[in-house]
Parts: C-alpha cells; structure tokens; sequence
C-alpha cells in the first residue's frame, strides 16, 4: 500500500499532535485521503508590562543611613498631615486606610523608586552610588 497522506507540522507543535487518521471517501476522485488530527495545546498567558501593581520597589536603598533617614523624615511628615485632616473631620474606617496606604506608597515612590534592573547580592548600595557619580 502507498502512504502518501502526510501532514507537516512546526518543529515547536510536534509535541502537541494526539492522534491521526485518515478519512477515506467515495466521492473524490483522487488517491488522497483526508487528514484528521487532534491536538491538545496549551494556551499561554499574555504578560502586559508597565503595570504599576506589578512594579517592585527599590528596598535595598533602605540599607543606606542618608536614605532610610529620608525616608523616615517624609513618612512621619505625610502622616502628621494626615493626623491633622483626622483630627478635623469624621471619617471612616475605609478613609483612613486609604489616607495610609497613600502615604506610604507616595513616600516610597518618591525616596526609593522603582527596580530598574535585578542587581546582583554582592552589589552593594555604596557601589551603586560610585556607579551614578561616575
């Protein structure tokens, strides 16, 4: 008998192919048959980059006195405003938590930054400063 019903397929789906038959019929009049494969794919998540949520701060600049000290100095004033708008007003629960969880990340954005690369553990802060005079 003659195989001549192949299917091609990418090198990156061979892996991906079940099973394989051929379906004969009467009504062509051709020595071809018709091809049925069934393959099982797995689909893959779209990653979408600039998210703000998925952005990581820079925590290591906390290591540096100058920096920590900064920080500090504009967290406590962010939250001595925020202790007078509360003083002023009645507020709720839900407020206050948002009156909070914008100080910090405000403060933390505006002292830390962002992650711009992963650094390697033996980088430290000090070398990273000599790197930006530089």
């Amino acid at each position: 008998q003659n195989q001549i019903d192949h299917s091609r397929i990418n090198k990156m789906f061979r892996r991906t192919m079940v099973d394989m038959r051929t379906k004969r019929g009467a009504d062509i009049a051709s020595d071809h048959h018709l091809l049925v494969v069934k393959m099982k794919l797995k689909l893959k998540e779209h990653w979408t980059t600039g998210r703000t949520a998925s952005q990581k701060l820079n925590t290591a600049f906390l290591q540096d006195t100058n920096k920590l000290n900064k920080f500090k100095i504009v967290l406590s004033n962010k939250f001595q405003a925020f202790h007078d708008l509360l003083n002023g007003e009645g507020t709720t629960v839900e407020s206050n938590w948002k009156g909070i969880k914008e100080a910090i990340t405000s403060t933390c954005h505006e002292v830390l930054g962002h992650k711009k690369h992963h650094h390697k553990e033996w980088i430290t802060v000090d070398t990273l400063d000599k790197i930006q005079e530089r």
